[in-house]
């Protein structure tokens, strides 16, 4: 079992290990609790946008599943008639002392595999800086048509405001409700309360936590594949059809995503039989190919990891494209209202760059 696998089991209840680490979790909760109430009352310290800011982020450190979300609000926003651009930090990347803006085909070394893959679900503009608020400005610079801009991450980011907040979280909730290192939290649970939409993200047969104290409007999701490619030729099939014609085959499994099980627990949820799975770490950077020690079958890996892995032109390797099925769709309603009215009311606005 690895180190980060004995923390998230320890995070789960309030037990020895974790209250040893309470005095660190009350330092960084001081911390936080300053930041934030800094930027609150003076909002002029951060970079306020005349255009409506959404950001979808989490509480819970690790992957609980934010770019699906972020993929399925910006295709809502587009088929409501607005023009979106997604900003990121590009996790993964090297991205200099200048934001990188693209479109389309972007080159995960660049921009970081969850940018790339937002870029190629939804050929929005996209632009990546760890400050993002320099991101959001070049965005608008080099793509001055868009209208709305989507923050993947960036929660934490105070120093960008927002007009609405989205947070992701799993089954696991918010763990023992302790910050870090003594919880898995990054920021202390009644942030949830300040916060427009909390999404529980569940795997199938799992259960979800009990409701936050928030005001937030709450709801479910889980991933349901609608569709796979084969890396090597470009074939694409819909679900059912490739499900039809594949589903008896002998096949593996590699992830290189936040919570890989989730994805293994999906495709066996569809009556796929694994043969043998692999969990990756987090944002792998495929420097080496994996998959030369696994049988000779059909590999079935994540969108996420397809940007990175198609230039092994390995024949085997089909890429799984999932989408969110909402427990209640019409938040995305809500979004697009919200952002509506935030954007008749910035209306004259300048923007207002961060002062030191």
């Amino acid at each position: 079992m690895s180190l980060t696998d004995i923390l998230h089991r320890a995070w789960q209840r309030k037990g020895l290990l974790s209250t040893l680490l309470l005095p660190l979790s009350w330092l960084l909760e001081m911390v936080v609790r300053y930041k934030r109430r800094r930027f609150r009352h003076r909002p002029e310290l951060g970079y306020q946008s005349t255009l409506p800011v959404i950001v979808v982020g989490n509480i819970y450190v690790g992957g609980t599943g934010k770019t699906p979300v972020v993929i399925a609000l910006v295709q809502a926003l587009q088929a409501r008639g607005w023009q979106p651009g997604v900003i990121s930090r590009g996790y993964g990347a090297t991205v200099g002392d200048h934001p990188r803006t693209g479109q389309g085909q972007l080159d995960p070394a660049n921009f970081g595999d969850e940018p790339a893959l937002i870029a190629q679900a939804t050929q929005v503009p996209v632009a990546v800086h760890p400050k993002r608020s320099q991101a959001l400005q070049q965005l608008r610079h080099t793509y001055p048509q868009i209208d709305i801009v989507v923050a993947d991450d960036g929660l934490q980011h105070l120093a960008l405001g927002r007009d609405l907040e989205i947070v992701v979280q799993d089954a696991r909730g918010t763990g023992n409700g302790r910050v870090l290192p003594a919880g898995p939290l990054r920021e202390p649970v009644d942030r949830l309360q300040d916060i427009d939409i909390l999404i529980t993200n569940l795997q199938p047969g799992q259960i979800a936590p009990a409701p936050a104290n928030t005001r937030a409007r709450q709801l479910c999701m889980h991933l349901a594949p609608v569709k796979v490619e084969q890396l090597s030729t470009g074939l694409t099939l819909d679900w059912a059809t490739w499900h039809g014609q594949h589903a008896r085959q002998t096949m593996n499994a590699v992830a290189a995503i936040g919570q890989p099980e989730r994805f293994f627990a999906m495709l066996r949820a569809t009556g796929l039989q694994l043969t043998q799975t692999v969990a990756l770490p987090d944002h792998d950077a495929y420097a080496i190919s994996p998959f030369s020690a696994l049988p000779d079958a059909m590999i079935l890996i994540t969108g996420k990891d397809a940007v990175k892995c198609r230039r092994f032109n390995d024949e085997r390797l089909w890429a799984v494209y999932a989408e969110p099925v909402f427990s209640d769709p019409e938040w995305l309603d809500y979004c697009h209202d919200r952002a509506t009215a935030i954007a008749a009311q910035k209306t004259g606005m300048a923007d207002e760059p961060r002062r030191h």
